[in-house]
């Protein structure tokens, strides 16, 4: 069967147009040392409230400050894809992004890529377990300028957890078009599994020799690879 011709890109963060190793060695570090202080600091805010709230309907019970700390830096340490956790994380990052502290990394094709996509008429959209502010710095702190004008929408954990083929159909109706038209980046493979069964097409980006190659799904090792 030919496939169908691309309308919109929806692309993964993590070893798609980003460093693993950025989030995991300078994004998780970062929160995980302040998050105790920072926390005392802002637990007053609303929006801080309403994530710490969140946290303890997880655990399922009341939990004092540094309880909740303690949670949330063994969910640092466990990579948990909680919700409340991200939107913390956040929240903390954007103060690390506006004091110059941090700065997101992309790969050197993924600016040219995603502008080459944007000129040709294609809508993009992200897709990642970090929160939508998260995803918003990422791409708005990078070496090759704001690239977030570039991107129709984002989506985190609050449409469904990333290798879940639902999360996809999700994403296609808030998107508006054909699932058969959106194609899907990643670099892992139960999220490809989960996406392709959504109807969406397909792309694994294999940047270097920790992808684990996925069966069924067609591989380049770097964005400007893919033509579409």
């Amino acid at each position: 069967m030919t496939a169908q011709p691309i309308s919109a890109i929806l692309t993964d963060i993590e070893g798609t147009t980003s460093s693993i190793d950025f989030v995991h060695e300078t994004l998780f570090p970062y929160a995980r040392q302040r998050i105790r202080d920072w926390l005392r600091a802002n637990a007053h805010l609303d929006e801080v409230h309403i994530q710490l709230d969140a946290v303890e309907q997880i655990v399922g019970g009341d939990l004092s400050l540094a309880d909740a700390a303690d949670i949330l830096e063994r969910w640092i340490d466990e990579d948990r894809k909680a919700t409340p956790l991200k939107a913390l994380q956040g929240m903390i990052w954007a103060e690390g992004y506006a004091a110059g502290e941090l700065q997101g990394h992309v790969y050197e094709d993924t600016p040219v890529a995603l502008r080459q996509w944007h000129a040709d008429g294609l809508a993009l959209y992200v897709y990642s377990s970090g929160s939508v502010t998260a995803q918003k710095l990422i791409f708005g702190h990078t070496a090759y300028g704001d690239l977030t004008p570039l991107f129709t929408d984002y989506f985190d954990t609050r449409v469904g957890a990333k290798r879940e083929a639902a999360s996809y159909q999700r994403i296609v109706e808030a998107a508006g078009c054909a699932a058969e038209t959106m194609l899907f980046l990643s670099d892992v493979g139960a999220e490809l599994d989960a996406a392709r069964e959504a109807g969406l097409q397909t792309w694994q980006i294999v940047r270097d020799d920790k992808t684990v190659p996925a069966v069924g799904h067609r591989q380049v090792g770097s964005l400007a690879d893919i033509k579409v």
